[in-house]
């Protein structure tokens, strides 16, 4: 049997999941799109450290990888990506950034935001930005048709996308990847 407690708080939960299930099934649809050549748009958000972090803007002039899911389900996905970069050496910043729009996950942001740090390391916290009211800039600058796979965005000094995939992880993708960063430095 449930302790009183612990049943209140699975009820709130589960609450706030389907509540926040119904708000991302009525999110607008943009249609997939490739912004390579495109300057990344200025977005806020926080890292799971608490620091509000402004991106491209934090990335203070160096390429970088940005790791952007929509959905819980991205994960799987941006992690056999973090497993690839960190077995091919890659030596950029790389930010995870979980992009949640809509008002009912802005209001249990913290709750969003536990549930990660509970999943995440605490050194790794720094480098996953979550941003929720400027989620929507993310979404119509690459599109949320098909939001499982995360979307793998490789910005140059100039926060220009130099390479970007949403196809899902791949050993060819990744190939394509560190071939766009040898061209960085051409």
């Amino acid at each position: 049997m449930l302790q009183p407690g612990l049943l209140r708080r699975s009820l709130r939960l589960v609450g706030a999941l389907l509540a926040s299930g119904l708000l991302f099934a009525c999110q607008t649809p943009y249609e997939r799109r490739d912004p390579t050549g495109e300057v990344f748009p200025s977005v806020s958000g926080t890292s799971l450290n608490g620091e509000v972090m402004s991106l491209p803007q934090s990335l203070a002039g160096e390429p970088a990888l940005l790791l952007i899911g929509f959905e819980q389900d991205s994960q799987f996905d941006l992690d056999r990506w973090a497993l690839g970069l960190w077995q091919s050496g890659f030596a950029f910043p790389v930010i995870e950034v979980p992009t949640i729009p809509g008002i009912v996950p802005r209001i249990i942001s913290g709750r969003i935001d536990n549930g990660m740090r509970s999943g995440i390391p605490m050194e790794d916290w720094a480098s996953v930005i979550t941003v929720y009211r400027d989620a929507d800039a993310i979404v119509r600058f690459s599109g949320n048709e098909n939001p499982r796979p995360g979307r793998i965005l490789l910005l140059n000094a100039a926060s220009q996308v130099t390479y970007f995939h949403d196809r899902g992880y791949s050993t060819g993708a990744l190939a394509r990847l560190m071939e766009a960063v040898g061209q960085l430095g051409e």
